[in-house]
């Protein structure tokens, strides 16, 4: 039996526009604000991928805080979204807030450092095990300027990424494998941007063959991964693959470059942390600044050695790297705050059982109405999958998708006021998140599971 061979797709539509119905009916507010909105904002939205929740038009939200906000309906939301990671400190903790506070009255910007870069520097070095941080705003940047730097000092130029990878807005990271197993850009990319063949190369994760092919001609510059994947669905490294990864890249000269930005839910080092990885380079972003934009990446000793005195002071500037905003006082006056007393391993401790939690709920309900599909966590994150087995590889996850049910559950759920990721169907935990939150979550999980099937 196929993972959605039980489902009636005709009683599929019909709930779908109930739930339709019942969206619309409760936000008035909303709906006025996103027809007004179209006037000024492309489709009415601030950004494209917001077109993408479930129901006919966004929540706008009035305030929040913790775990939950508030939609300017007056309705109050568990958030188990949590802006895709980066609210994952919660909305508003009070340590950063009062952090940001402090710093908007001595000053936001000012293209010098202050006290509280080296205080992160030491930090993310403590948990992750590199050093020699940069910082910048977005994890798309911070991917960037490490593949450039790459390139650099290593003289090669292709990259290798997995296939369904993310890692955020870089060109050579927006690229998949067609059926034919030739690397083209990932469907939809908008550009084109330069021929995706000609910079990277793709292979499938837990594909330990496929990664020393992909490398054995020299001319790979690094290996940009996510120790497990996360935006495709999450799909987890088999035993031994991160391994066989470190010791392939080593043995070819080729830098490893590990985005912690999502899996960073394993733990407070995050995966890199929690299962002793090696990287060259680390990334993380968003989720460190505790809503303020903010990321890092980090050097291991040997590729800061080969770095430092390779660029010129007087071209430092112009080289592509930088901004005049990446590492300001505002980002990192908040990234201390967050890291130094909302982000920490007292605070993993109580995420992480929440997650497993929500899992043995959600499990518990697939199990009892027969349902061939499977949960799988990552630390302080879960979600479900179509499928009667965890997926091995992304092709796998995202052969098994299903959009038209994948946006009822999520109309359901926030009909039930409850928010999940719009772009699987994934929780994540903060600090904030409760026992009764988590529990909501399966009562209505089960709801929308009886309303299809049974």
């Amino acid at each position: 039996m196929t993972a959605t061979a039980r489902l009636d797709r005709a009683r599929l539509a019909h709930l779908m526009a109930g739930e339709v119905a019942r969206f619309a009916a409760d936000h008035p507010r909303s709906e006025a604000l996103h027809t007004k909105a179209q006037g000024s904002l492309l489709d009415g939205v601030p950004m494209p991928w917001m077109v993408k929740w479930a129901g006919p038009f966004p929540l706008y939200v009035d305030a929040a805080a913790g775990a939950h906000f508030s939609c300017v309906d007056g309705h109050d939301y568990i958030d188990f979204c949590l802006g895709d990671t980066g609210a994952m400190a919660g909305h508003g903790p009070a340590p950063t807030i009062a952090a940001v506070e402090r710093q908007l009255r001595r000053g936001v910007t000012h293209m010098l450092p202050t006290e509280d870069a080296a205080w992160v520097g030491e930090e993310l070095t403590r948990r992750f095990g590199v050093g020699s941080w940069q910082f910048a705003l977005s994890a798309s940047d911070a991917n960037r300027w490490s593949l450039r730097l790459a390139r650099h000092i290593s003289g090669r130029s292709k990259v290798v990424v997995h296939d369904h990878c993310y890692h955020g807005s870089v060109d050579e990271a927006i690229a998949i494998l067609d059926d034919a197993g030739r690397v083209v850009p990932v469907r939809g990319s908008v550009g084109p941007q330069v021929n995706v063949s000609h910079t990277t190369r793709v292979v499938e994760f837990n594909d330990v063959g496929g990664l020393a092919a992909a490398l054995a001609d020299g001319d790979v510059a690094a290996v940009l991964i996510e120790p497990a994947l996360t935006n495709v669905g999450i799909v987890l490294p088999e035993p031994g693959y991160l391994d066989a990864v470190r010791e392939i890249t080593r043995q070819t000269g080729t830098l490893l470059i590990i985005d912690e930005t999502h899996t960073i839910c394993a733990g407070p080092g995050g995966a890199t942390g929690a299962w002793g990885l090696e990287p060259d380079v680390l990334v993380i972003g968003k989720t460190i600044g505790g809503g303020i934009p903010s990321a890092a990446y980090g050097f291991s000793a040997e590729v800061a050695g080969r770095i430092r005195g390779s660029l010129a002071a007087e071209d430092s500037d112009v080289g592509g790297i930088g901004g005049t905003l990446a590492g300001y006082a505002l980002s990192l006056a908040a990234t201390r705050a967050t890291l130094g007393e909302v982000l920490t391993a007292e605070a993993f401790e109580r995420m992480i059982p929440l997650a497993e939690r929500w899992e043995v709920g959600v499990s518990g309900v697939i199990a009892a109405a027969g349902v061939p599909w499977h949960v799988t966590r990552l630390g302080a994150r879960a979600e479900y999958h179509f499928m009667p087995d965890p997926p091995r590889t992304g092709a796998q996850q995202w052969a098994n998708s299903d959009p038209e049910l994948e946006r009822f559950l999520h109309l359901w759920a926030m009909n039930r006021r409850i928010l999940m990721t719009p772009f699987h169907n994934m929780a994540l935990m903060s600090p904030a998140t409760t026992t009764a939150d988590v529990d909501r979550h399966t009562k209505v999980f089960a709801e929308a599971i009886e309303a299809l099937f049974g």
